[in-house]
């Protein structure tokens, strides 16, 4: 008896025990997830200064700015399932590695082509850290509701990323040069390694069969291809070079379906996709990220050509949506748990429609109070969704594939914005383009030229002066107002579209019980443990 007490007390010592390191674990995970974040926008700002001091050509310039999404998208699936065989810590250290000295190289590029390799560099190394986060976080924390709430961390930390990562480069480019940008990366990667390999556990996925090595460089050419199709489309190019990307790519992607079906152990287990919460919850990420990318772009053109705000004062302007993202996902797992997978997913996609069809109200002239409010609401609609997503699609595949499950949702929220810019700029540019044509005064060439962008549209009224360059510029940003409306309202529907698909999801938050005789600590007693330690 004394024996099977004893026992008992040690297994409770031992959860405490990793309920103490788990926090801690979490703590690195997000500051992983920082890094990529940040380096995905960071250098948004400094294209100006490394276009003065590299001069790339166009195609140069388009490459230093696509190689990272591009690359990431396209290995996430590759490193997510390599972790799950060899070990995700593991990936995650060559990760951070890789991402050290990539950066280096970045900082340092004597060339545009040194800096594209650079970035290719990058991406790769962000292909490794992100799954491996998400996979990481999903082993350390067993119990749902703790891990709802590690999510929620999670992803908080992911809108932090996005929006320093501009005013962070904006703050060194007036202190350094453009370099600096990509060497704030170096002394936290010097940090994170040791304390990585000290604190983080190692994981693996089943060890059964061979890691499917031609599935994996198939998965990788087919997700190049799409992405790459994709962001030449939204791009507004639908030339070959745009077509054979798409057709390769989904060929490939259709290959890799067909092979993994086949093979004893697959790379990806494709029976997670016949689970419903599963498969709706991949399909709400893309849904989601269709819906809103392509918007938030247009938003910063709206701000910046229609309001006439300096890019310091849009992204100020921004930042609301930022802060109710963060908030959106602090508060995520109590949501979750009090309201279930189907209703918040439901809520937020009906609340992020909401917010647009309010925004639908946005004229020619400021209203702030009214931004404010729809920013507001956007970022709170759009976390409540994507977290409440992907806390079940994460939750619904197996512990031993949670690095492809991951790898799957952060390649669906690629893809899903990729899909997103070129959609709903097809659909800008169609609602945009015809109000240029009847110009009075206005030259055909020059209502073509107009028609491409408001941009293309001031320069070119710039050029004609005089009252047909004041009647241009008028009627082009009326003709964007326009624009801007019909595309909020086809986003709306998208969104509708989104909660109905999310009634697939399970009712209500299924919890698994903790081994009987284990209680494990909340986040507070951790802390009070720590502190009386």
């Amino acid at each position: 008896m004394s024996g099977t007490t004893t026992a008992a007390a040690g297994l409770r010592r031992r959860a405490a025990g990793a309920g103490a390191n788990r926090w801690v674990v979490l703590v690195v995970l997000c500051v992983s997830l920082l890094l990529v974040a940040v380096d995905a926008t960071v250098l948004h700002v400094a294209v100006p200064a490394v276009t003065e001091d590299l001069r790339p050509g166009a195609i140069e310039l388009l490459w230093i700015v696509d190689t990272y999404p591009l690359v990431c998208a396209s290995l996430l699936i590759l490193f997510g399932t390599l972790g799950d065989k060899v070990g995700r810590r593991r990936i995650l250290l060559l990760g951070y590695a890789l991402f050290g000295v990539a950066s280096a190289l970045a900082a340092f590029a004597g060339t545009a082509q040194t800096l594209i390799l650079a970035r290719a560099l990058l991406g790769v190394g962000g292909a490794m850290i992100m799954p491996a986060t998400l996979s990481i976080l999903r082993q350390v924390f067993p119990d749902r509701r703790e891990r709802a709430l590690a999510i929620g961390i999670w992803s908080a930390v992911a809108a932090v990323g996005a929006a320093v990562g501009p005013l962070l480069g904006g703050f060194l480019l007036e202190h350094f040069w453009w370099g600096s940008v990509f060497l704030v990366n170096i002394p936290l990667m010097l940090v994170s390694l040791p304390v990585g390999r000290l604190l983080l556990p190692e994981s693996r996925g089943a060890a059964d069969g061979p890691w499917d090595v031609v599935g994996a460089l198939m998965a990788a050419a087919g997700l190049f291809g799409l992405v790459l199709g994709v962001k030449r489309l939204g791009g507004g190019e639908l030339g070959l070079f745009t077509v054979a990307p798409l057709l390769v790519g989904a060929g490939l992607i259709a290959l890799f379906v067909r092979r993994q079906r086949r093979r004893l152990h697959p790379l990806v287990d494709l029976g997670m996709f016949g689970r419903p919460a599963f498969s709706t919850s991949v399909g709400c990420i893309v849904l989601a990220m269709l819906a809103l990318v392509g918007l938030e772009l247009i938003a910063a053109q709206y701000l910046q050509l229609v309001l006439g705000l300096s890019p310091l004062e849009t992204g100020l302007r921004l930042l609301p949506l930022t802060f109710a993202a963060m908030a959106a996902g602090l508060a995520g797992a109590r949501l979750l748990r009090q309201f279930g997978p189907r209703r918040m997913v439901c809520g937020g996609f009906v609340l992020t429609a909401l917010a647009v069809l309010t925004l639908t109200a946005m004229g020619g002239s400021d209203n702030t109070g009214l931004l404010l409010f729809g920013f507001l609401l956007l970022g709170f609609g759009l976390e409540t969704t994507l977290f409440a997503a992907y806390e079940s699609m994460l939750s619904e595949a197996p512990p031993e594939q949670a690095g492809g499950a991951a790898a799957i949702g952060e390649t669906s929220y690629q893809l899903g914005a990729g899909i997103g810019i070129a959609l709903l700029g097809s659909v800008m540019n169609a609602a945009y383009a015809p109000g240029l044509k009847s110009v009075p005064g206005v030259p055909a060439s020059a209502s073509d030229a107009a028609g491409h962008s408001l941009g293309e549209a001031y320069e070119v009224a710039g050029q004609l002066g005089g009252p047909v360059g004041v009647a241009l510029r008028r009627v082009a940003r009326d003709s964007f107002v326009h624009g801007l409306h019909v595309t909020l309202l086809v986003s709306a529907g998208l969104l509708l579209l989104g909660a109905l698909m999310a009634l697939r999801l399970p009712r209500v938050m299924q919890c698994e019980a903790p081994p009987a005789g284990v209680e494990l600590p909340s986040p507070r007693e951790v802390v009070e443990s720590r502190v009386s330690a």
